[in-house]
This record gives C-alpha cells, structure tokens and sequence, in this order.
C-alpha cells in the first residue's frame, strides 16, 4: 500500500525547473558531512536565490554557523523528536547524497522532488525517491560524485574564503610555529602506531616546529602512548570543533588519519597530510573540487585486503576499500605499512606549497 501510494505522489509530476527551496538531507559523519561541500556550492552557484538548508548533526552545526555558500543548517538527530524539521515549509527539491533513509525524511518534510543516489539496499528505502543517479563508472572523489546528483557543470575549486570561519571559545593556542597531530580516528584500523607518532613528533621538533597533540575526548590514552614523558603539549579532549577550527588554521602543517579532521584541515586551507590505511585516498581525497589545497595522501596502493566495492551499501566496480571490524581484521596492514620517512616526505611537499590564503 506505501509503495503504491508512492507511485500515486508521483504520477504527472516532474523536476521543478527553478526550485526556490531546496533540501540536503543526510546524518553523516564530520569527514562526510564536510565532503559534500562542492554539493552545496554548486547548488548556490546554480541557483543563488533560492533558499538552500542540510540537516546536520547538533555536533557538527557550530562549524556551518556562519552560513558557507549562505546554505541554513536544520541540526537533527533521529534519535530525538523532529518537530522543528516539520515546521519547515514544503521544499521543491531534495537531494539525499547518503543513505536513502534519508528520503522518507525528505518525504515527511513535503519535499516535492526527491533525489538519490541508484542501488541502496533494500530497496525499501529508495521508495520516496523520483530520481535515482548512477554512481559514475570512472574513479572520483566523493565530494565531486555527490556534486553529480545535480546537472550542470562542476563547481570551480574550493577557496578558504568561500568558508567564514566560526565563533569559537577562547582557549589559549599553542606558540607558532606548531604542527598539530590527530592521533584519534572512528576505527582504530585507522590509527598510527605510537611510535611512529613519537618519532615524527620528535623530528618536527628538531625542525622547529612544536608538536602539538589532538584527539577526541575518549582518545587521550592515544596520546599518553605516544607521548608518555608528555614532552609535547596536548589539546586531546580540550577542544570543540569550532575550537579545533582556530587551532588549525594557525598550524603550519596538519597531519591525521582519514578521518573527520583531516576533511576539516582542506576546509579551513591548513596544509594537510593524510594517512589512508583501509579508506580509500582515491575516494576520499582532494578529488577535482580540493585540487588546489596543500594536501597530500600518504597510502601503499594497491593493498590486496583494500578490496571491498562497496560504498553507503552500493556495489560500485571501481571502488577499493575496507570496511572491516577489528575482530574481521585483527593484525591489519595497512596503516603500519606507513612509513615515518614517506609522511616526512608529504609535510615537506605541502609546507613548500603553503597555505591558501582566506582572503
């Protein structure tokens, strides 16, 4: 019965040729979230009148308070009521670049024409969608994929400026010059070890420039393992995301896991070194929208266990990663296939290219 009156809703009608409200629907991670910016940049590009809004977890919103590409956050957790979504006005259009689930909520919030990627499993959750896209065939970042989802040309390059930076508690920041290291990451697959944390603190050091050490709030015990003489400052646990903002962009270099953080590091235009070990560099990386940011990947490619296709439940042919739990991969590869020397390497490349000014 659903389905059917699904169809129903969406006999005779067709894509708003001049949408005036548009909806981003989505619950991603931070390195997710953030990687749908050329997404919101070409939708402003495209249609900069209209009234552009993304839902956004409560935690990530601060970092969209000054309005990037003048796009309205709508915080939302599924787990608490969503009345203020409701209240919302019907939207033209909406773009759901994640999970599908996400359509039902676009649904429920009257929008008019639902957008998605094709291929969710199951397939129940692609019901409210009118619109369903192909993943591309050829080999993209996904910042610039999820762009797809709307016709036109890609946006240009990403500039520091286009993003104001936002308010942010006062803390004190460390002396420059200073290099921040994020030791923390969602899966730990996807940290360092230690000790290489601890000799690429201490070269940094013979070079001048202070380590200052990151983490999350339950990843303090990552830095005590890498740091036990705490020789170096330590802002594990000490910062929000706003804060964590302001104490990148006076760093001279970033260095961090795929994670969250190191997609926040291109945004505010610090240069950036990444440590890819089951995600994929290819689909997680600069891709067309960052080419001009001071970031470089560090990965061994290829990998043979980074052999999975899958990507937010889609088999794509080209993909290669891994998404294995710790008990599926217990002695994993690939971030001790690291070597200090090569992200060495990578900070000296992204210090001679510097960053990109925010005005």
């Amino acid at each position: 019965m659903v389905a059917r009156a699904l169809l129903l809703r969406r006999k005779n009608r067709a894509a708003p040729a001049d949408p005036r409200r548009i909806l981003v629907a989505h619950h991603l991670l931070l390195g997710d979230t953030l990687m749908l910016t050329p997404l919101l940049k070409k939708l402003r590009t495209q249609h900069p009148r209209a009234d552009i809004a993304m839902t956004v977890p409560r935690a990530i919103a601060p970092l969209y308070e000054a309005k990037p590409y003048d796009v309205r956050t709508l915080p939302f957790d599924p787990r608490e009521p969503a009345g203020a979504l409701f209240s919302e006005a019907p939207f033209d259009i909406a773009y759901v670049p994640g999970d599908n689930r996400y359509a039902w909520l676009a649904s429920a919030m009257r929008a008019r024409w639902i957008v998605a990627f094709a291929g969710d499993r199951p397939a129940t959750k692609s019901w409210p969608v009118d619109e369903l896209v192909p993943y591309a065939k050829e080999p993209a970042a996904w910042g610039d994929l999820v762009a797809r989802l709307v016709d036109g040309p890609a946006p240009s390059a990403f500039r520091p400026s286009e993003w104001p930076a936002p308010r942010y508690a006062e803390f004190a920041p460390p002396p420059a010059p200073y290099a921040v290291l994020h030791v923390g990451a969602s899966s730990s697959l996807k940290q360092w070890a230690p000790e290489r944390w601890r000799a690429l603190a201490k070269e940094l050091d013979r070079h001048g420039i202070a380590p200052v050490w990151s983490a999350g709030a339950g990843e303090t015990t990552l830095v005590q393992a890498a740091d036990p003489g705490n020789r170096f400052r330590s802002l594990a646990g000490q910062l929000d995301l706003a804060q964590l903002w302001h104490l990148l962009a006076g760093a001279r270099v970033l260095v961090a896991p795929d994670t969250g953080v190191a997609h926040l590091g291109r945004i505010v235009g610090v240069p950036t070194v990444a440590l890819f070990g089951p995600g994929s560099a290819v689909l997680c990386g600069a891709g067309d929208f960052w080419r001009d940011a001071p970031y470089r990947a560090v990965t061994v490619d290829p990998l043979p266990c980074r052999d999975q296709r899958v990507l937010f439940k889609r088999e794509i042919a080209w993909v290669r990663r891994c998404g294995r739990s710790v008990a599926e991969c217990p002695r994993h590869l690939c971030m001790p296939a690291i070597a200090v020397t090569a992200v060495e390497e990578a900070i000296g490349e992204v210090l001679e290219t510097g960053p990109r000014a925010r005005g």
